[in-house]
């Protein structure tokens, strides 16, 4: 099997095991609430990943609706196919935010979740989803701020190398102080911004940070910002937190809801 198949591969059964996770299917209840789909509705799933979001919005939407699901990954298309696979309303696609396999506006509603942040041309995205959309239509965008991370740790000068090592990684890192304007320039109004806070103070793998900062480390090893030597004292130390009850994590992603 070749190596990115292999990647793309794990990438898909790490999302299984996250997205399964407390904090994450509190952003998806909420994500799901903002959207406030009616039986009937067309909508799209933008960067559907496994399909956990694109199944319960089919069910939301009922066998008179449609949910389309697009990911440039066939393996999470591959996984979000078999999780839906009893639902008839459902279509998944591979493709890329920058061009939408939809036409001009015929949708109610777009969700797009962890995205936005790999796009070069964030605008772009933006004005396809205004093309898609019917008049009135809405959408639901949610990203994080991961230079806002609030970490308790030995070394915080460690710490800011890890983070800042991963706004080298992403095209459009601190996306959610500048997606405001950017959606009223596009069109879009009735703009709201709700913070989806994650907070740990546990160190446990069935937590978000636990395998969020193994993840964010990594990166940083691998971009040559910290050794690995210093990236597994870092963690131990985080491990050693965990256990004397002093581990404290918060992160904010944010739920940006607008209407066309």
């Amino acid at each position: 099997m070749p190596k990115l198949t292999k990647r793309r591969v794990s990438e898909a059964q790490d999302l299984e095991e996250s997205y399964r996770l407390a904090d994450i299917v509190k952003q998806r209840q909420k994500t799901l609430a903002a959207l406030k789909l009616k039986a009937g509705e067309l909508v799209l799933d933008i960067g559907c990943g496994v399909g956990f979001l694109t199944h319960e919005m089919a069910l939301q939407v009922g066998k008179s609706g449609k949910v389309i699901g697009l990911d440039k990954n066939p393996e999470m298309i591959s996984h979000a196919r078999k999780r839906c696979e009893s639902l008839q309303q459902t279509e998944f696609y591979k493709g890329e935010a920058g061009k939408l396999p939809v036409d001009d506006q015929t949708l109610d509603a777009v969700s797009c979740t962890q995205v936005l942040l790999y796009v070069k041309d964030v605008p772009n995205v933006l004005a396809e989803m205004r093309r898609i959309l019917k008049p009135g239509g809405r959408l639901a965008i949610v990203e994080t701020d991961w230079r806002g991370v609030v970490l308790n740790n030995a070394d915080d000068s460690l710490t800011n190398k890890i983070f800042s090592a991963w706004d080298n990684s992403v095209p459009s890192p601190n996306l959610p102080v500048y997606l405001k304007p950017l959606l009223q320039k596009h069109g879009f109004s009735k703009i709201k911004v709700d913070p989806i806070p994650i907070l740990n103070t546990e160190y446990s793998p069935s937590n978000f940070s636990h395998s969020m900062l193994k993840w964010i480390s990594k990166n940083a090893q691998n971009q040559g910002m910290i050794n690995k030597e210093q990236r597994s004292n870092w963690l131990e130390d985080l491990q050693n937190r965990g256990q004397s009850d002093s581990f404290f994590f918060c992160v904010n992603r944010f739920l940006f809801t607008a209407y066309l």
